[in-house]
């Protein structure tokens, strides 16, 4: 598939409907933010169909995209499997979790004081934003994302996990300049197994209230 401003428009729309299937199913308060995945990676897609048919630059719609793709998903997915994750494994989920707080803080505060631009270069688009320190930045992110959900007790949770981590080994290898865009264009698609997710956990009578 060729990325574009249709094909970003279709997908998004396509996922964030499945993001709000998901979120109706949800029986528990708080399983509701990792429920919400899609319908936050859906809507990001859409926002980028503006950015394409922009043409790029740096306008409010890149501004968007930016946001949602750098500093809020380190916080957002490792805060959503801490949340779902039984007890007793929560404690080992705080790891990813300050990471992603402390990656999303120095995103943020570049995003405040620097211009983020976009580039549309063929299928895809490149973004560029001065991020002092960006190995460890990088380091950071991943750990908070795919590290959370890789720690998660859920299955389909970990399999996220792991298809998120192919996915960035894969368009790093074949897009390395346009590498953000693409692998959240692919972690986008892979967060409908949330859809698995929730529909495993709503089946069945509601679990007893614990004494």
């Amino acid at each position: 598939m060729c990325w574009s401003a249709t094909a970003d428009l279709v997908a998004g729309a396509g996922i964030a409907t499945i993001g709000v299937v998901c979120v109706a199913r949800v029986r528990r308060a708080r399983d509701l933010p990792l429920a919400a995945l899609p319908l936050l990676l859906g809507a990001h897609q859409i926002v980028e169909s503006v950015v394409w048919r922009s043409g790029g630059g740096s306008g409010p719609a890149t501004l968007a995209w930016a946001v949602i793709a750098l500093p809020l998903p380190p916080v957002w997915v490792p805060l959503g499997v801490l949340l779902a994750a039984p007890a007793r494994l929560r404690r080992r989920l705080l790891v990813p979790a300050l990471a992603g707080f402390v990656t999303a803080a120095a995103l943020a505060y570049c995003l405040a004081t620097r211009t983020v631009t976009a580039d549309v270069r063929g299928h895809t688009v490149g973004y560029a934003l001065d991020v002092p320190y960006a190995p460890l930045v990088v380091v950071g992110y991943l750990l908070a994302t795919i590290g959370s959900l890789l720690l998660g007790g859920d299955p389909a949770v970990r399999l996220l996990g792991v298809v998120v981590a192919c996915g960035a080994v894969l368009c790093a290898a074949l897009w390395r300049l346009e590498f953000i865009s693409t692998w959240c264009a692919l972690a986008a698609l892979a967060s409908v197994l949330m859809l698995l997710r929730v529909r495993g956990r709503g089946a069945g009578p509601a679990p007893p209230a614990p004494e």
